[in-house]
Formats: structure tokens, sequence, C-alpha cells
């Protein structure tokens, strides 16, 4: 996997400067008679390393009243060059700086040799965590042995990609999600009668939810499930919804799941536990990945599936930023 995910951010980007503008060279006063002076012959192209032939020297008792008229000759020759010198010079300099000037202001895709291939991956929008309530810690702080989150709950769903259609269904009521809702998710009533049992023992608080369908198909869906603490969160999720080969309830559509070992272990969010699974082959006419989060006192469901084949990448990028946001 390309990992590019695109990380949460909590300061603000600093623009880029432009660079120092070009100084003009100042002009070359003539002593000598004037005459006109040759344009400059045309450079012969050598790239950005060309290093340009050292000046004459000119001797001060060779320019001004008192040159000897022997010399008067040479010295205009002299001088001629010199001219010359000093006009190659400010062309280099003033294109050089234009260059260099351009690349600053250019995308980097717009850059031969910099341009990156789209791998695949989402355009989400800028991502910041959402404050704390004034004295309340963070859910992994010293001081929260609950592991509480203390935001609200509605704000910690990943935004939806840049393009990409809301899913109308899991809005609810004020942000909230009924639980029949989110139960609505498993494919067997057995199941979803096991889950709902298990929800109402645990005493789950809170239940949001977002989802959206981007242009090349694929329908996404997160959960966030908030019980009292993160003790209950973590029993839950390890003795009831997942093991270690495959979770225990399969979502509608998919009919058998395994381990996904595409998900690169060094993607890993602090804090996070995270348990990844694919739907295994012979799969209907969509694929289905899913991964369960425990954070906190918070369990994370996130769905993907796809007419076809489920990609992997941008379902990892999902997981990883949802992730990075209840870190």
């Amino acid at each position: 996997m390309t990992e590019q995910t695109t990380p949460v951010e909590e300061t603000a980007s600093v623009p880029a400067q432009d660079p120092t503008p070009v100084q003009e060279t100042a002009p070359v006063q003539e002593t000598a008679p004037a005459e006109r002076v040759e344009p400059p012959a045309e450079p012969r192209s050598a790239g950005v390393e060309a290093v340009l032939p050292p000046m004459p020297e000119v001797s001060p008792s060779a320019v001004g009243p008192q040159a000897a008229p022997a010399k008067v000759g040479k010295n205009r020759r002299v001088l001629r060059a010199v001219l010359r010198w000093t006009a190659a010079t400010v062309v280099f300099a003033a294109v050089g700086s234009s260059v260099a000037y351009g690349i600053t202001r250019m995308e980097r895709t717009d850059v031969p040799g910099l341009a990156t291939r789209d791998d695949g991956r989402w355009d989400y929008p800028t991502i910041t965590k959402p404050p704390l309530p004034s004295g309340s810690p963070g859910p992994y702080a010293e001081s929260n042995k609950a592991g509480v989150h203390s935001a609200d709950l509605r704000k910690l769903l990943l935004p939806a990609p840049e393009g990409a259609e809301p899913d109308a269904a899991l809005r609810g009521e004020d942000g909230w999600l009924p639980r029949k809702t989110f139960l609505a998710q498993f494919a067997a009533k057995s199941d979803r009668d096991t889950v709902g049992h298990c929800l109402t023992d645990n005493a789950v608080r809170h239940i949001a939810a977002r989802g959206w369908t981007t242009a090349d198909g694929t329908h996404t869906r997160i959960y966030l499930l908030q019980f009292n603490t993160a003790a209950v969160a973590e029993d839950l999720l390890a003795s009831k919804l997942v093991s270690y080969e495959s979770v225990q309830y399969a979502v509608s559509g998919a009919v058998a799941t395994e381990r996904d070992e595409e998900f690169p272990e060094r993607a890993q969010v602090d804090d996070i536990t995270r348990h990844a699974y694919t739907e295994s082959k012979p799969y209907g006419a969509e694929q289905v990945r899913e991964a369960y989060l425990s954070a906190g006192d918070t369990i994370a469901l996130v769905v993907q599936s796809r007419k076809g084949l489920a990609k992997a990448l941008p379902f990892q990028q999902t997981v990883v930023l949802q992730s990075q946001l209840l870190g």
C-alpha cells in the first residue's frame, strides 16, 4: 500500500512564501567615448549548471583621460567585452530567477519528474478533532481512568470525501442513530437479536453514524457506539463481536469473512485496537470489507462494499483516518 493517508490536522498549514525578487543590476557607466554597443551574442544552451567564463579585468590606468592615445583601440575592445558579459549575466540571472519562481508557484503534479500517479486514495477535507469541553481530559489522559470521550460523539465521525453522495438513511434524528437502524446492518435475524441483547446488557449510551457512496460505486458506512467505560467496550468487542480469524456476526452481503492480510501493521494508530476483515471467496455481486475499532469507551464499525471488488486502499485510508479522530 502507498501510504498517504490524509492525517488529522491540529494546526493550520502555513502557505509557502514567494521567492525573493530579483534585484536589477546597476547599469555600467561608460568612461570611454560613446559609441554604439553591439547586442550580446546569443548564449549557448548549457543547462542550469552552466558556468560563465571569467570577465576580463580592466586596469584603472587604461580607461579615462590619462589613457595613452596608442591604447585607445585596445581599451575600446576590452570595454565592449565587459559590457557583453555584464548583459549576459543579467539575462542569465533574470531567466534563472523566473524559472525558480515558476516552480515554487506550480503544483507538484505540474512539475515534470515530480508528478504522482493517482493511486486510488480519496480526497478527504481537512480533518480536525473537535474541542474538548473546558476542564475535560482526553480519552487517554492519565486522569481519565474510564477512557471516556468527552467530545460530542457525532463530531468524531469521519467526514465524507470530496464528491461523495451522503447516505440519508444514516443521518438519524439530530445525528443520533436509532438502535434498530444499526442492527439492520447485520444479515441474519438471529444475529440482530443477539447483538441487540449485547447492546442492552452493556448499556450502550449513544450510536452515531455516517455513510456515503463515491463515484466508483463504493458504499461506506461508519458506526460509533459509546458505552460507559473503556473496559465495557473492550470486553464486548473481544468476547462477543470479533475473533482473530473472522467477525462473529456477518453484515449484509458478506457470506463469510477472513482476516484482512492486506492491511499493513505499520498503519496501526496508537491506543486503537483494530480488527480488519474482508469477505472471502466466493462472494456475491459485491465484496465487503469491514473493520472494528476499540477506542476508549467507543467501538467503531467501518464497512465498505462495492460491486465486483472492494478496493483495499480507500478502505485502509478510511479506517486509519477514523482511528486518528478517535485517538
